[in-house]
């Protein structure tokens, strides 16, 4: 989260929190405006290499770089709407 909110675009592996948290930078991810960092599966060099180059790929298409930047900054990740959704969720029952 500190890396999204810094705009550094995460490359991460999808597990525990993180496969809720970044969203990969896919074709129909960007196209859609969802996507926020690279997402590699498997727990191995060669998941890691392959997300990398997805990631120096897209870092030489600055436009699209940049609205991945800024699609990673402007998320929300504090307690505030975390709270939130609890309250809808409890107000639901």
């Amino acid at each position: 989260m500190y890396s999204l909110r810094y705009g550094t675009p995460p490359v991460v592996r999808a597990t525990g929190g993180l496969a809720d948290t970044v969203v990969d930078a896919t074709p129909e991810n960007l196209a859609n405006g969802s996507a926020n960092g690279f997402v590699f599966a498997e727990p191995n060099s060669a998941a890691l290499a392959g997300a990398l180059e997805r990631a120096i790929a897209l870092y030489r298409r600055p436009r699209e770089w940049m609205k991945l930047i800024r699609t990673g900054m402007r998320a929300e990740h504090g307690w505030s709407s975390s709270a939130q959704g609890y309250l809808d969720m409890y107000r639901a029952q």
